[in-house]
Parts: C-alpha cells; structure tokens; sequence
C-alpha cells in the first residue's frame, strides 16, 4: 500500500444534510457521517439511505469523499442486518466504512474485498503494532488514539503503510476510545454502541480512601474528568509532518454554523499556513464553541491544561462584567458589541448557569440592561454563548450557494439542416449530446454567439463554470432556446453521472453475495461444556494478591506483576496449573519492549499471555509460540469476532462484560475457542491517560504527574455518593466501578450458557480473596450449599455492596 505522496485531507464531521453543505461548501475534501443504523453517535439527525443517496452525489460531484461510520459492537442477531445495510453503501459508492467491531471488519473484507475500511478510533490503536495488526487485516487507514503525541506518531508513520487519521479539533474523551465502560455500567447506556450518556462530563470530588473519603478541599464537586477541546490550528504542519494524512475534525453531533466556521479556517491554516490565521479567525473559532482549548496530548499537555474543570459546556467568551442591579433590572459595562439574537449566559450566588437570548443591541464600552435575574450579583461574569452575527455569517457561506467550481470546456455545433451537437470536456470526461430536431433557418430572429453563450453560461447551481467556449454557428439559424437549455441539462446530468462515481468498483451480483454470506455464517459447532470441565481463573496485579491464593483452588492465573514473578510462576507451573502473563490494555513501544524482556525470562514456566490491545496481541503473535488469551479491552461481543481472533491465533477470550446471558449463549453455541467470563471483581469503568490527581495544586507531583508510574488511594464521589476508586500504573489511570461484579448465585446460569472458565479478577482487590476463591471453587466442585451461597453473597453485600453487572440486563 502507497501512503507517503497521498494527499493531505480535511475531514469533517456531518450529522445532517445541512452540516454536509456546510462542510463541503468551506473546503472540506471529505466527510464522516452515520446512517440511521450502527453509528457511534446515534443521537445525531444521521442520513436514511436516499438521504445517504442524495449526500454522495453531491459530495462526489464536488469532489468530496464520504466515510460512513459502522463504528459500534455489533450483536450476533444484528450482523445479518448490517452486512445488508453494508451492501447497499457499497452500491451507492460510499468511499469507504469506519469500523469499530474486528468480527464486521472480517466480514467486509471477506464479502466485499473491494471496500475499503478505516480503522475507528475506538478500536484504542495506540502504537505501531496495532497498526500493524489492522494493515494485516486489510484497513486502508486507521485512526490513531488521541493519547498519541506528535513524536510516538512518527514513529508509527515512519515504520508501517496504513494510512493515519487523527483528531486535530473539538470535544475529546478523556477515556482511550473503544475502553469507557462507565456510562454502561453506571446507566446502561454503552459507548460502544453509539449510547454514551456522557458521565465524564459529570461533576465529581476528589477524595482520599486513606483519610476516611476525605474531599480534597476545591475538588469537591469539580469536573476533573471533562476535558478541554482540542485546537490545533496553530500546529497543523507539526502535526501534517508526523505523518497523518487526514486531519479530522471531530463534532457530529454540533449545529452547521459550527461545521461551517471551523472547516473554513482549518482550510485557509491549510492553503495558505498556520501563520496567517488571524486573531479573528482565532476569535471566531472560540465563539462558535468552545469548553477552553487545549492542544492535547499531541503536544503535551496534560492537567489542568487538558481539563475544563470548572465547566463542562461552552465556555462562550466573556463580553462584560456586571455593575448594578436593582429593583427590576441587571447592569452589565460591556468589553464587547452584543447584537439582538445573540444568546448570553448569568451565573447566580449558586453557581446555576442561566441563559437568555437578547432582544437589543448595545456597543462595546456601554450599559446593556436585562431584566433581573434571582441570585445574580454585582461584579458576575457576563458570557457571550452564541453570536448571532458569527452564525448568520457562517449560514451564508453555505445556504443557496456553490463556493466549489470546477472549470469546463464547451464546443457547441449548430449548423442549418443538422442536429445540434454540444460536447463538454473536463479534465478526465468528454460527454457528447445531440438534440432532438434540426437547426431551422431563421425566418425572423436568429441565433447569435452572445445569446447561445448566455444559454449555456447557466450553471449558478452546478459546480462548473466555463472556462473556454467554442460556438461554431451557421449565419442565420434558428434554434428554440428551451432546445439549447435541453442540451446544457443533458451534457451537465451526463457529465454529473460520470462524476458522481468514485470508486468503480467490481459489482457484487445477488447470487454472489448470498454465497459469500453463507459461507462467513457457516460456523462449527460447539459441544456442550460438560461440568467436570468447568474451570476457574484468577487474576491478581500485585505479590500480595497472589500470596493470598490457594493455587490448589484454580485452574488458570493471570499474573499482572513483576516482583519475584520467575519464583511465583514457578510455583503455579509445579502445581499443574496453567499460567499467563497479563499485560494491560495500553502498552507503549517501551512497555512492549519491557514485556519480551520480562517473558523471556519466564517463558519455560508459563503457558500463555493475555492482551487487551490489538498491538499487544500482534506483538505477542509476532515474538512468542504462546498461547494468547484475549481479554476485556479487545470487546469482543460477537461469534464472527470471536472467530477472526481464533484464526489469528487467540486460543482463549474473555467476553465482554456487556453482554447479558443470552448474548453470551449465541456466541458460546459457536468455533473452537476457549470463552471466559467474569465472575467476580470490580470494572474498569474508565482506562485514561488522565491523572485527576495532577489537577490538585498540592500534589507533590502536580508538575510531572504524566511521568508518574504509580499512585493509589484516590477516589472520584459522584453526586450520588459512589465512590470510584483509581490506580495510576505506568502512566495511565483506572478508574474502578463503586461496587464489585459478584454472581456465586447465578453461576450455574452462566456456565450453562457455554461458557469453559469463570474468572475471579482480584487485580484491584484488598481484602476477602481466600473468601472469594473458596466459595467460587467449591461451587464448582459441588461443595457448597444453598446456605452457604447466601451467606456468602451477603458477606459481599454488607462489606462493599455488590453488582450483577449485565448478566441480566444487557446494554442500549
């Protein structure tokens, strides 16, 4: 694959047909968008497929590629649906579908080789080897974490051929794409399936567990994990010149004026340089939205320069301060004009936000007066939210109008007893009409230049102009005019039809289809689980976990630390017991690096390794002859996923914690693989380069916290009251659900749905593991009673309080 002479490209988010003009209109050369089905962002307007019909030809005829996102997990039951849905985007000539589910993206390439698929930056690709990986399943393009930092993407860029995307603009998640559980956790909305309720942008306190959930004085009720937009207009060829080769601006689901104003001065950065982007560009980038800029990891920000912590909304920008208020009305001396229509924004005594949009104009330097507002006082802040000037300016730049022209050469014959003939050349079509009745010889009025050229010249909503006409014309014909416009529309529609498509790709008949799809649904199936092959997993992060087991009493361990591990693996491997390496699901080049160091020293004694990223599982596969067990970060929430990663060489997986007991059931029904469940131990909610802790002006390491290899004893409280507690290793932060997942009483439920192996995950447990471990391996082996189990589970439900998880609900 050829990467390093392509282009470079503005990509720009679309929600609905108007945010398309918008978009393309200001010099975008492609877009993303969703349909109604399988999208990301399922609370935008999205396009239904004529919708979708009409956005690629007009997107075409501009010159303007379209990406449809497909960027969700998909279930078993909806993969017929979607491999239809697919076939139709291929149909209408969609450029290319970004994907999230590795299962889907098996499918695509399996029935529709020719389509092209870029990698979402759900799919958490943080390093070269899950470039890698993706390169080798046949992605085009992929589109990087945002954690990556101008230097680590060079690195990539300068050792694969994948094409790489990145977010250079808008909202950021302060969670690695594709690894938030918290929104599904705490409300049953999945981020992974295009329902994120947003808890990120949250209020919480920061709170000490070792100072009986002590508050952090002024973290209490602060939004420590809602994160600044990303701006880096001022950085584009930095960023141009590590390699990525489409800028993407993020924002589906914003307003048009928006799309409109930020896609124009990205491109004006684009065409003319990042240095002649003015301090009004820069000012009206700020006022159509904004939460304060950052120019996020990919330069190395990190704390308070990432984190909006006091407001999680648009910011707006401060237009005066307020200097009076009486009886009835409110002051304000404004810095700014305010114009009728713009919408501005108070904040109480309280801290409640309250906005009002304004029915005067008033100057810079003067007294606007507003009716009085409960609890605003003398010396607030007065924000502007939305102006109205800024998005009528930016409504005009793309409603009933055709900024992108591309110039046309037209020859035009009409001679006395022939058929008129017109002939419309660009650079790569020539399209030849000719009319329906002969030239005629004037009997009154006949034709002249002047008037077969005004004819022709009417292309106000095409995107053509002429640039050279040539009018051969016999002296004294007559031809009706409705004749000449008749040939304009027909060269133009033709000329359109040839255009339009993009990609000329091989048409997949009816019949092949089906036969491809049946033989992608053809799966071996799988024998029932018998009960004395039940097994039991344990995982554990640190040395004095791992000295609390009964290594008897289980079957598999994960073993996620290195103190004394050649010791500790030893001992495992003398009981018979099989042994895996953990590994976390974010990894460097340097933890990669660290990683085969620390197996070559352990590899006669253990059995295999577990990885929760796509570049860890390809590294694995490219320097071991071990077995690799897939865990929760690779979402796998599907047979055809669970089968693409069993014939690249998964030999176990653990299922994602998502899905509910049916779900699993399907998939369990299916191939060869080793499935894993949880059965005990509490969620990774959140995994992010984000340490809360760095905002906190008093902490010892407030100014190197992005450096800092451990931390724990910190808690994010929720308005509820939940506490959710965080360990910050090797320079990333998880934050764990409130209470811990805990089924003993369902278990004989889950293991009759196919599952080989219930996992105890011990990684972020203090206290109670002999409990836990005994009670788990006794009722597998029979050995423990109804009684028992109760009381067990009340042990639980009294010491932390405890969650059934998605067993028995599932997901949005």
């Amino acid at each position: 694959m050829e990467k390093k002479n392509k282009k470079v490209e503005l990509l720009a988010p679309v929600g609905s047909m108007e945010s398309l003009y918008a978009a393309v209109q200001n010099g975008a050369q492609a877009v993303y968008l969703g349909g109604k089905l399988f999208s990301a962002r399922q609370y935008a307007s999205n396009f239904d497929l004529e919708e979708l019909k009409v956005a690629v030809r007009y997107a075409h005829l501009r010159g303007v590629k379209v990406y449809v996102t497909a960027n969700i997990l998909l279930r078993d039951d909806e993969i017929e649906e979607v491999i239809n849905y697919i076939k139709s985007l291929y149909e209408i000539d969609i450029d290319a579908l970004i994907i999230q589910d590795i299962g889907l993206a098996s499918l695509v390439k399996n029935i529709f080789p020719e389509f092209e698929i870029h990698g979402s930056t759900q799919m958490t690709i943080n390093n070269l080897e899950g470039t890698i990986f993706l390169e080798n399943m046949g992605f085009q393009r992929v589109v990087l974490a945002r954690e990556l930092s101008v230097e680590e993407i060079k690195y990539i860029n300068d050792r694969s051929n994948i094409e790489l995307e990145a977010f250079v603009h808008g909202a950021l998640c302060v969670c690695y794409s594709g690894q938030c559980l918290m929104s599904s956790i705490i409300g049953g909305r999945s981020g992974n399936r295009g329902r994120c309720a947003q808890p990120c942008r949250m209020p919480y306190s920061i709170v000490s567990l070792k100072d009986g959930n002590h508050v952090f004085k002024d973290y209490e009720k602060k939004y420590v994990l809602s994160p600044k937009d990303l701006n880096t207009i001022e950085k584009l060829e930095e960023i141009i010149e590590s390699g990525i080769m489409s800028l993407k601006i993020e924002g589906r689901m914003k307003r048009p004026e928006y799309v409109a104003t930020v896609v124009n001065k990205y491109r004006k950065a684009l065409d003319l340089g990042s240095n002649k982007i003015s301090e009004i560009d820069k000012r009206e980038i700020e006022e159509i939205f904004n939460r304060g800029f950052t120019k996020g990891y990919l330069f190395g920000d990190f704390g308070d320069r990432i984190i909006s912590l006091d407001k999680p909304n648009n910011r707006g920008i401060c237009i005066g301060k307020v200097v009076k208020v009486d009886r009835n009305k409110i002051y304000i001396r404004l810095k700014e004009d305010v114009q009728v229509k713009d919408g501005i924004q108070l904040v109480t005594n309280k801290g409640e936000e309250v906005g009002l949009v304004l029915d005067n104009s008033a100057r810079k330097g003067t007294i606007l007066k507003i009716d009085k507002i409960k609890g605003v006082d003398i010396n607030s802040l007065v924000y502007r939210t939305s102006n109205n000037l800024l998005l009528e300016k930016a409504k005009e730049s793309f409603e009933n109008i055709e900024n992108i022209k591309y110039p046309i050469d037209i020859d035009v014959f009409i001679s006395i007893g022939k058929i008129p003939v017109l002939i419309i050349r660009d650079d790569e079509h020539t399209i030849k009409v000719e009319g329906s009745r002969l030239v005629e010889k004037a009997k009154k009025v006949s034709l002249t230049e002047e008037r077969v050229k005004n004819q022709l010249n009417k292309l106000t909503n095409e995107p053509y102009y002429i640039e050279n006409i040539k009018i051969y014309l016999d002296e004294n014909s007559f031809l009706p005019l409705s004749e000449l416009n008749s040939l304009r529309r027909r060269g133009i529609e033709l000329l359109n039809e040839k255009k339009a498509v993009f990609n000329n790709r091989e048409k997949v008949s009816n019949t092949v289809f089906e036969s491809r799809v049946r033989n992608c649904f053809e799966f071996e199936k799988r024998e029932k689980v018998q009960i004395q092959n039940r097994k039991l997993s344990v995982k554990v992060s640190n040395i004095e976990q791992f000295q609390k087991l009964d290594l008897e009493k289980l079957d598999r361990i994960y073993i996620g630390f290195n103190e004394d591990l050649l010791n500790c693996v030893k001992e495992v491997s003398n009981k018979g017991k099989e042994v895996y390496i953990d590994t976390g699901k974010i990894l460097s080049e340097l933890e990669l690096k660290n990683l085969e160091k620390k197996v070559k020293t352990v590899i006669n004694y253990i059995n295999g390794i577990s990885v929760s990223n796509l570049g860890t599982f390809q590294f694995v596969k490219d320097k071991f002859n071990l077995n690799i067990h897939g865990d929760i970060g690779l979402n796998v929430f599907n047979s055809f996923t669970s089968r693409a990663l069993w014939n690249m060489g998964a030999s176990s997986i653990s299922l994602s914690p998502e899905l509910n007991l049916k779900q699993i059931e399907e998939i369990c029904k299916k191939g060869n693989i080793v499935y894993e469940t949880i059965g005990y131990g509490y969620l990774p909610t959140m995994v992010t380069k984000h340490c809360p802790m760095s905002l906190i002006k008093k902490c010892n390491n407030n100014l190197n916290c992005n450096e800092c290899s451990f931390r724990e004893g910190y808690g994010l409280k929720d308005r509820k009251n939940k506490i959710f507690a965080f360990i910050r290793k090797n320079k990333i932060t998880t934050i764990y659900n409130s209470v811990p997942l805990m089924v003993l009483e369902e278990l004989e439920e889950i293991y009759n749905s196919g599952v080989n192996i219930i996992k105890l995950d011990f990684s972020f447990e203090r206290e109670g593991i002999e409990t836990i471990q005994k009670a788990f391996y006794d009722y597998i082996n029979g050995n423990l009673g109804k009684k028992e189990i109760e009381e067990i589970t009340d042990y639980c439900k009294e010491k932390t309080g405890i969650t059934k998880g998605h067993y028995f609900r599932g997901v949005l």
